[in-house]
């Protein structure tokens, strides 16, 4: 599909790199007779009057040459080597769009923050850095913004409300300092076929007791990895899980995008945890970050945070291939696309249109899948009420380093490739929803049968459960490269779960009392509270209604329960 796509824009690139930086109406009627079609949430009348608005908001920036930058994922390649040229050839703003590693995006955003030096005029970063962005004051308030200097070129079309990330990127203060331009989701993944299969449905419910289906617990998904490691299907040894465990930063983003939410850390709220966050940091009444050990009111080394990274472990060296300890994020990514995995707890949605290649042992020949996403089974320590997982958010960013007219310019460019005119067909390419008018789109509804139940989860209230980091984390850049050597040492041996654990509060707590101390985040930065005992947090929490930390389960092997998919889907229609 990708492929296809990427052919058939290749003449539409070739005709705007021919065009002069002029503002071109007639351009913008090729891009949508080649490019877009009905493949938008606007009739023609309406995508023309949309492309006549980014005409006449260019006027004074021709000719002007801007860079922005993302990571690289195929909706931003789409975007780079497709949208860009589109746009140049539109406004007469000439783009420079760079794809650039993850961890690169965060550091180039970090040396603007800290040398004030225009690097970027806009950066794509995860709606992660919220916390970040609202408490150092260096990103734009979009909510200023579009209301003051950027009114003549915010799109009166740009419709906020229809974004479904939005309250990902808005600040305790009630303003947006991002906009989502693409998002997805990690899910539980499972063979819907070898999960159907009677025998399999017949041995399991002998063996267990009760019916094989979608894991609701992980006490069930845990009998699941038990029932199909090892047991051969066409030909094949299987095994009940796939996970990684190198030591290596994509081993971060393992954990800190919502492992342990799943397990039941923090307290109940969406989207994040009030005022325990999935992180294990706690804030106070002021959103003031106070702690992250259970010493301080935190939850990162708390019983659910160790129970959360022991299931972790144990599950890696029963169930998964034995490769997988030593693989990274990117290695492991592939694995279940190769027909030996019967599930996975945690499969990034972006890898959606990897999975359905033709050819694959996972997909029928008629080009439907045969495995679906579901929702994640949840720990024993989960409540409902709860986030349940992770959702990313890459989101336009606007630096107040950036001078007002090349932000002007990029701002132009942001809405462009996140426009209602565009965004169906750029969510065919990348499947990473951002509007709801795209997600209702019926070219979306014929394509669903192939695409293992995604379309069913955004257009279900369950997506609520998932979402990006929150706003209790200070300074992402600075704590999210501790996790993954905390975690690392766990994994690779060196340290128990709770040794690990333990460590990485401490040093997150390190990174809070030196914001503390160096006082840059006024009064919504770090403020430590007293150290206590987890008996003491526990009936404190329990006392204002809230949960976090909880006390140690003794038997955390709770009753398994399963669903069947079909009647899950159902019940979100």
């Amino acid at each position: 599909m990708r492929r296809q796509i990427l052919l058939t824009t290749s003449a539409i690139a070739l005709m705007v790199s021919a065009q002069s930086a002029f503002a071109d109406m007639d351009a913008a009627r090729q891009f949508l007779d080649a490019e877009i079609g009905d493949l938008s949430s606007l009739s023609r009348e309406d995508q023309e009057a949309e492309m006549q608005w980014f005409v006449d908001a260019a006027q004074p920036f021709q000719g002007m040459d801007i860079k922005v930058v993302s990571e690289t994922i195929t909706t931003h390649e789409y975007e780079a080597q497709v949208l860009a040229p589109a746009f140049t050839a539109i406004t007469g703003i000439k783009v420079t769009h760079d794809l650039i590693g993850e961890g690169d995006v965060v550091e180039k955003l970090q040396t603007q923050m800290q040398s004030g030096e225009n690097i970027y005029d806009a950066y794509i970063n995860d709606s992660d850095l919220i916390g970040t962005h609202w408490r150092y004051q260096q990103a734009r308030s979009l909510t200023d913004w579009m209301e003051g200097e950027g009114a003549d070129v915010t799109n009166p079309n740009l419709d906020i409300d229809d974004f479904i990330g939005k309250s990902f990127t808005t600040a305790p203060d009630g303003d947006l300092y991002q906009l989502p331009d693409q998002q997805f989701a990690n899910l539980y993944w499972f063979r819907y076929d070898w999960f159907s299969d009677e025998k399999n449905k017949a041995d399991f419910k002998e063996k267990y007791g009760y019916d094989l289906g979608v894991p609701v617990n992980w006490s069930a998904y845990e009998d699941i990895a038990e029932f199909f490691t090892g047991r051969e299907i066409d030909g094949k040894k299987v095994y009940g899980h796939m996970d990684y465990g190198k030591k290596d930063p994509s081993l971060g983003w393992r954990f800190t995008d919502a492992w342990l939410s799943m397990a039941g850390n923090g307290d109940k709220g969406i989207p994040n945890g009030l005022p325990v966050d999935e992180w294990g940091i706690k804030v106070d009444e002021n959103s003031r970050p106070v702690g992250s050990c259970v010493a301080r009111g935190g939850d990162t080394n708390g019983p659910a945070a160790v129970y959360a990274i022991q299931k972790y472990l144990d599950w890696m060296k029963a169930y998964a291939p034995a490769a997988a300890q030593g693989m990274t994020f990117s290695e492991s990514g592939p694995v279940p696309s190769q027909g030996e995995i019967a599930q996975q707890m945690f499969t990034y949605t972006a890898f959606t249109a990897d999975f359905v290649k033709e050819g694959l042992p996972v997909v029928n020949e008629d080009g439907t899948p045969k495995w679906r996403f579901a929702p994640s089974p949840h720990g024993v320590y989960w409540k409902e009420g709860m986030k349940l997982g992770y959702q990313d958010a890459g989101s336009w960013t606007l630096m107040k380093s950036t001078p007002d007219d090349r932000a002007k310019a990029a701002w132009l460019y942001a809405q462009f490739v996140t426009s209602k005119t565009v965004d169906v067909k750029k969510s065919h390419v990348g499947l990473t929803f951002i509007r709801q008018s795209t997600l209702d789109h019926e070219s979306f509804t014929e394509r669903a049968p192939k695409l293992g139940g995604l379309v069913e989860f955004y257009r279900s209230p369950a997506r609520l459960q998932w979402s990006p980091t929150g706003t209790n984390v200070p300074d992402y850049p600075k704590l999210a490269q501790l996790w993954w050597q905390a975690i690392g040492d766990a994994s690779s041996g060196a340290k128990t779960a709770q040794e690990a654990m333990d460590s990485l509060c401490a040093e997150q707590e390190q990174v809070l009392s030196r914001l503390e101390r160096a006082g840059i985040q006024g009064d919504i930065g770090p403020k430590l509270a007293e150290e206590r005992d987890l008996e003491y947090w526990n009936k404190d929490a329990v006392e204002k209604g809230n949960l976090a930390p909880q006390l140690k389960i003794e038997n955390e092997k709770e009753e398994p329960q399963t669903v069947n998919y079909d009647e899950l889907v159902k019940s979100w229609q």
